[in-house]
């Protein structure tokens, strides 16, 4: 599908990524003349391609900040709507959202964008698909960079400690039956999900942004139920066992975090032997929003080509 420019700046389209089809945002680099590739679908093969993925409950939109500033640095950036966000397919059924189903869906992305490998960014649920990716199709991904999301082994040790279950209470909330969840975020017009936000500093137009998108149909219970997959699997014994990742990581870690603890930011060199961390002290969990240039800044010195990422 040929990208067509919106009022919001950005390429959209379509693509088919294999078991469904995702809406994409993306910013192209300039040309020499200083004009966007416009009406096409190739970009020149020496530009690297970025993927952004996002968390819940957002969509493409949380990565605008970075999408212009790699655009501008000449890469090419490109964030989906994961699979059951905004405008992308929404499968029914708990088990379309396990984690190996996801990571699949960046590879065929990946693919569908014409290319061989990318460098992958995640925050939130997006970071948790950047790990598997980076484990499930390691020869796809130049570079990994994660923003406040642990690695899956740190992850599960804080879910051992008291503090962390009672910051991510949400995580059982979710678990109750289809409907009682839904219900109770989209209450009084999203107050619930608007006063989340709000608390973390987001602005009236990223508030705004972010709820139009979950008022989709489907999109609230498919956001959901990557937590109901996730979770059924754990207690299942079903887990995926942790692979090492060999290609170079940036961990970007907003301390003011009020869901996941700062101590968790460092994931373990066992299984990520060339990884650095980066805290940004006073930014909230939605840290691309909270220090946009801070962010961009970081992962454009990682990103760039000739960058070594690991001085």
């Amino acid at each position: 599908m040929t990208p067509t420019r919106r009022a919001d700046g950005f390429l959209h389209r379509r693509l088919d990524v294999g078991a469904v089809h995702l809406h994409v945002a993306e910013a192209r680099p300039r040309s020499p003349e200083g004009a966007l590739a416009e009406g096409s679908e190739a970009v020149s093969p020496e530009v690297p391609l970025v993927v952004f993925l996002h968390g819940f409950p957002e969509h493409w939109w949380s990565w605008r900040h970075q999408l212009r500033a790699f655009a501008d640095a000449g890469l090419w950036a490109v964030a989906p709507d994961m699979r059951g966000f905004n405008e992308s397919d929404k499968p029914a059924g708990v088990a379309s959202y396990d984690i190996e189903r996801l990571a699949d869906d960046v590879a065929g992305l990946i693919r569908a964008l014409g290319r061989d490998t990318a460098i992958v960014v995640g925050h939130d649920w997006g970071a948790i698909v950047a790990w598997m990716f980076a484990q499930r199709h390691a020869p796809m991904v130049s570079r990994l960079a994660i923003l406040n999301v642990p690695h899956p082994v740190v992850m599960m040790r804080g879910f051992l400690r008291l503090e962390q279950l009672r910051k991510s209470w949400y995580v059982f909330f979710f678990q109750l039956p289809a409907g009682i969840p839904e219900r109770a975020i989209a209450k009084d017009n999203w107050a619930r999900l608007r006063q989340t936000f709000a608390e973390d500093g987001l602005g009236k137009d990223d508030i705004e942004a972010h709820v139009n998108a979950m008022r989709r149909p489907g999109a609230v219970t498919a956001g959901m139920s990557y937590y109901r997959a996730a979770l059924r699997r754990l207690f299942t014994g079903r887990t995926p066992k942790p692979k090492r990742i060999e290609c170079p990581v940036l961990v970007i870690w907003g301390d003011g975090d009020r869901h996941l603890g700062k101590e968790m930011a460092a994931p373990p060199p066992r299984f990520v032997p060339n990884a650095r961390v980066e805290h940004i002290p006073d930014a909230s969990h939605w840290v691309q929003n909270a220090a946009p240039e801070r962010v961009s800044e970081l992962l454009l010195a990682f990103a760039r080509p000739g960058a070594r990422g690991l001085e």
